[in-house]
């Protein structure tokens, strides 16, 4: 039978502005034995009013054991505008037994139909767990000292997390235990009482502030912890200040622990940087956020936020640099990068993320990607885990002048873990593959480290390095560390960080890049294998199959598809999918498979098809179509079966569930804005046609809705102002928009952008929508030649009007700024818009005021200005006038 428990639920409101929520909550446990189903989180144990900004809430819920929790669904019922919630965390304790469970499962995201990703629900998965007796957990009393000189404070989140040796606390608030008490002023001295699992021994802590507006900074002098039941004490002696505006512009600090019994440990700025791709929207202006992960705990999340490099952050094809300073980490092992998803084009493509321990260093980690952060492209995520694939020479490193193929020897020391016992070595093979060829070194694993020396002559340049294996009876799993290379020669030196297991019962194929100081590392590829078997009679079999991937670079070695004393059955008419990992192997040429039956099974194999899970997302068909014949017991059949055709479905942009009903929210933030707001209409174009005009609710970034229709690709917004000139450009700082039912989101180019022109005078302007996938249409200044007529009386003083139509759209109609329409003169006009395609027709109108309004046009010349081709003539030889001809004041010219 099992027992019914009480699940205490604490429930993190984040300390962002608008964080909150009045929305009903429903939370639904996922353990190991099943779920709690749909729960609605109705009263809170400790606050009268719940998921207030910053706060903690505590609710209870009965369930049967779920035994490990694993899951947490979480979800809101909020529609419209203000009912978004920013959740921080959700941490639940329960007892069994006499183990008591607690469960962290950190957000840090919106849940709002409005930002981030436009969800109200999130799958949140358990980040850590540990099981203590009840007397185990610890309370510490933490004095916090404020300097002299510290502003007086303002509300803003402050916490505290304890790093020990058996693991580290929650984000501790530091808040006031009385309410209205204020905390933090000069020269004060705070306490507070926090509770925490058993850490073991602390080794730092980690100090930080909410980066709230207007925030001057925090002088923190100490900080004082005292366990309160073993009398640990352990002082710190910070005297920093926690401020944007002065010294590091560092929010967050993190102290090691004096102690007379352990070393203390060193603190590093460690100098992080971001490797932004080239390719088209690779850019981004969206807030990065990085956690880094050693063998000694984390940094915690930090956001980047000032470069070392000169110019904006984040750009196509550049590299820019940020410290994080942090108590030494050790060996790094992974970073969390993230993106806040703000900002027009909010995705980034994102080569890879390079760490070193101070800026004099000669060594840095490599954490490749090659991979979109966005909702849209790549992996459809705008967080993402990045492993390390080693530690690589700087680039600045100064390596003696020696001929890259001067003689010496590799010296290789490979580190694991031990072995219980050194007469039962683990053997491996390690295969170096250079340019011009490869070398296979079998290898005898007899101990933690282990040394081997060899030229490698003949093999070229190195490129990757892989470990197959085991190839004799394993008794206990092996653990493969590091791979440290260094030449004698040339004094290049790498380091790869293999780190996987070497399990009984399994044939391993792991391969990892060559680091060089000065190159790329190709990067580590995901390949989804599809096999296809025949939809024939018999055309089924069992046996053992491995298949080898050829490519131009090289091949993925040979991947065993069944486990070493197990057999593989492929079933008639089935697709069995198996994904494999290999450095990038370049253009994919052929792949052989082979297959071999104990029942002398002839298996029909209809095709493969390799999809690459890399930027630009490519799928290589190789057709065999053709029966794997039955042999001897004893041997394999080995085909070879070459590409047939490559279809790029570049790039992997998510399929929306919905379709469209061409109901978008507009965002429009505009500043210098006369106090008589004008008139503004808004035009969307679409591929297939364009909406009608519709007013500009606001110009001050609050959400309205805009109803286009059915217009196609969404390519470019206009902005009409019909009224008087305005004298001074509307500056505009964000225009957004965003599919009500597909949650598709647009951004547009606003930098330098001023609505009707930096002084008011023009009555359009126009923005092309930008895609993560694709460029948008680009700006083109046209040069507008107005021909006037040599008839008496040809001229007018009226104001004149020119619509333009081109196979991506019209102009709107545009007032001509030249006002002096002479008899026989050429007037000269300039248009700014969204390139309009090949043109095709022109609408000419005046507003028939003043004395002579009446005027005779010969015709109109087009052409984008700064070139000499591409001219487009509208012959006209006709009158607008009212009172001449067909009385018609508007023409339509083709």
């Amino acid at each position: 039978l099992l027992l019914v428990l009480m699940y205490e639920i604490h429930v993190y409101t984040g300390a962002k502005l608008g964080a909150e929520t009045d929305s009903n909550v429903y939370i639904n446990l996922i353990g190991t034995r099943g779920d709690a189903g749909k729960r609605k989180l109705h009263r809170s144990k400790n606050n009268n009013i719940k998921f207030r900004h910053g706060q903690m809430d505590i609710f209870c819920i009965k369930a049967v054991s779920l035994g490990d929790l694993e899951k947490v669904l979480i979800s809101h019922d909020g529609a419209g505008p203000g009912n978004g919630w920013f959740l921080d965390k959700i941490v639940i304790k329960h007892t069994e037994g006499k183990e008591a469970q607690e469960v962290v499962f950190p957000c840090n995201r919106w849940l709002d139909e409005y930002q981030d990703d436009g969800k109200t629900e999130r799958e949140l998965t358990a980040n850590s767990k540990y099981f203590v007796k009840e007397n185990f957990s610890q309370q510490w009393r933490v004095q916090v000292k404020t300097d002299g000189d510290s502003p007086e404070p303002q509300e803003c989140k402050r916490t505290l997390v304890i790093y020990g040796s058996t693991g580290k606390s929650d984000e501790l608030l530091l808040s006031p235990q009385t309410p209205g008490y204020v905390c933090f002023l000069p020269k004060a001295t705070d306490e507070f009482i926090v509770e925490t699992g058993d850490l073991g021994d602390v080794y730092k802590i980690r100090v930080s502030c909410d980066g709230v507006p207007g925030f001057e900074g925090w002088h923190l002098k100490s900080l004082h912890l005292e366990e309160l039941h073993t009398k640990q004490e352990l002082k710190f002696d910070c005297k920093c200040w926690l401020s944007l505006n002065r010294e590091d512009k560092e929010l967050v600090k993190e102290f090691p622990a004096v102690n007379k019994d352990q070393k203390t440990l060193p603190v590093y700025k460690y100098v992080v940087s971001i490797h932004i791709g080239d390719c088209w929207g690779a850019e981004t202006f969206a807030d990065v956020y990085i956690t880094l992960y050693g063998k000694r705990g984390d940094t915690g999340v930090r956001k980047l936020h000032t470069s070392l490099a000169k110019g904006r952050k984040f750009q196509r094809n550049k590299v820019d640099s940020f410290l994080v300073e942090a108590v030494s980490l050790s060996h790094l092992q992974k970073v969390v990068v993230r993106h806040n998803g703000e900002g027009y084009g909010a995705g980034m493509y994102l080569k890879m993320v390079t760490v070193k321990e101070s800026q004099d260093s000669d060594k840095e980690w490599v954490f490749p990607l090659w991979n979109w952060l966005d909702t849209h492209l790549g992996l459809c995520e705008t967080v993402c885990e990045i492993v390390t694939v080693g530690r690589r020479l700087t680039s600045g490193s100064k390596l003696p002048e020696i001929n890259m193929k001067s003689s010496g020897l590799w010296i290789m020391d490979i580190t694991g873990s031990d072995l219980d016992n050194e007469e039962d070595p683990i053997s491996l093979s390690f295969i170096f593959y250079g340019n011009l060829s490869s070398k296979k070194l079998p290898l005898q694993v007899t101990g933690k480290a282990i040394q081997i020396k060899d030229e490698l002559a003949d093999i070229g340049s190195i490129y990757k390095v892989q470990v197959t294996g085991p190839h004799s009876e394993l008794k206990q799993p092996w653990h493969l560390d590091l791979l440290r290379m260094k030449h004698t020669g040339t004094k290049e030196e790498m380091y790869l960080a293999f780190d996987c297991w070497f399990n009984p019962n399994e044939d391993k194929c792991v391969e990892l890049p060559a680091l060089y100081a000065d190159q790329e590392p190709l990067p580590v590829v995901e390949y989804a294998i599809h096999l296809h078997t025949g939809d024939l009679k018999k055309a089924d079999a069992t046996g053992e199959a491995y298949l080898c991937i050829q490519g131009e670079k090289s091949d993925s070695g040979k991947r065993w598809l069944n486990s070493r004393n197990s057999l593989i059955t492929f079933a008639r008419g089935q697709v069995d999918v198996f994904k494999i990992k290999a450095v990038y192997l370049g253009k994919l040429n052929q792949v052989l498979v082979g297959f071999k039956s104990l029942k002398k099974d002839e298996w029909f194999l209809e095709k493969i098809v390799i999809n690459e899970v890399l930027y630009p997302f490519s799928a290589h068909a190789f057709v065999h179509n053709d029966w794997i014949n039955k042999c001897s017991k004893k041997d394999f059949v080995e085909v070879a079966i070459p590409l047939k055709e490559t279809s790029v479905t570049s790039p992997l942009t998510k399929k929306f569930d919905t379709e469209s009903r061409g109901r978008w929210q507009m965002w429009v933030h505009c500043t210098q804005v006369p106090e008589c707001v004008p008139d503004v209409q808004v035009v969307v174009f679409g591929r297939t046609g364009k909406s009608p005009a519709q007013k500009v609710q606001n110009l001050n970034d609050n959400p309205f809705l805009l109803t286009v229709g059915d217009i196609g690709d969404i390519t470019k917004v206009s902005f009409v102002y019909s009224g008087p000139c305005l004298g001074k450009g509307i500056k505009l700082q964000k225009l957004q928009l965003k599919d009500l039912d597909t949650k598709q989101e647009l951004g547009f180019h606003t930098e330098a952008q001023c609505l009707f022109g930096e002084d008011g005078s023009e009555s359009v302007t126009e923005l092309a929508a930008v895609k993560p996938d694709k460029p948008p249409l680009r700006e083109v200044l046209y040069s507008i030649s107005v021909h006037t007529g040599t008839f008496p009386a040809s001229g007018t003083d009226a104001d004149v009007f020119i619509t333009v139509f081109g196979e991506q759209g019209d102009s709107c109609k545009r007032r001509l700024r030249h006002s002096n329409f002479e008899r026989g003169e050429v007037c000269i006009s300039e248009m700014r818009a969204v390139d309009l395609g090949q043109l095709s027709k022109v609408l000419v109108e005046h507003h028939n005021v003043g004395y002579g309004a009446g005027w005779y046009l010969d015709q109109i010349v087009i052409h984008e200005s700064g070139k000499t081709d591409g001219q487009y003539a509208f012959l006209c030889q006709q009158w607008l006038d009212s009172g001449v001809g067909d009385a018609q004041m508007e023409r339509m010219l083709k």
